[in-house]
């Protein structure tokens, strides 16, 4: 694998930009949902990072839990808005406040489709919290209540967010030169 230095165009978010907005949404959250019983979602594999910093400044009592889901239809970057869910919750979420955390909203496709699954469901309240949103990108409406930073269109990694699984554990968000990325090597 190429070191990320050889293809990195440049540091779009700094570590210290991250942990300080972090802890802004964690004050946010815990502000709103004081006195109140939340459920922390985290979408798998790329709100993994963000979920375990921002969970350290959430100040109100709260459980976890997990799902994993895929959007699927045409190329890299068009999806379907076909969701398939390969974790499913393992908490009942009947009357409960549920707080989805994701890593970055695009399209809006996978994300309206995981609200519409749990809606169904019938939680006291469901909200969004994203750390990235790349609005000038959305093809469908999707509320987000909290929101760390919003993003142009371009391909970013670390943090959470991936290039072929690879390069999650960067601790800042990077810009992909595309021109200089070799996969596999």
């Amino acid at each position: 694998m190429q070191d990320y230095q050889d293809f990195l165009a440049e540091i779009l978010i700094s570590t210290d930009q991250l942990q300080k907005r972090i802890a802004e949404l964690g004050s946010e959250i815990s502000r709103d949902y004081r006195g109140q019983d939340l459920l922390l979602v985290c979408i798998l594999r790329g709100g993994v990072l963000f979920l375990a910093d921002l969970m350290r400044h959430i100040t109100v009592p709260h459980t976890l839990d997990f799902m994993a889901v895929s959007s699927y239809g045409i190329g890299a970057r068009r999806t379907s808005g076909q969701a398939r869910i390969s974790l499913d919750l393992n908490t009942d979420i009947h009357n409960r406040n549920v707080l989805l955390v994701e890593d970055i909203v695009d399209s809006g496709y996978t994300i309206k489709a995981v609200i519409e699954i749990l809606s169904a469901r019938q939680p006291k309240s469901l909200k969004v919290c994203v750390l990235l949103d790349k609005a000038e990108r959305r093809e469908v409406p999707v509320p987000l209540a909290y929101c760390g930073f919003t993003i142009p269109d371009k391909f970013v990694f670390g943090y959470g967010l991936d290039i072929d699984e690879y390069y999650r554990n960067l601790p800042f968000i990077g810009v992909l030169a595309v021109d200089k990325f070799h996969p596999g090597g």
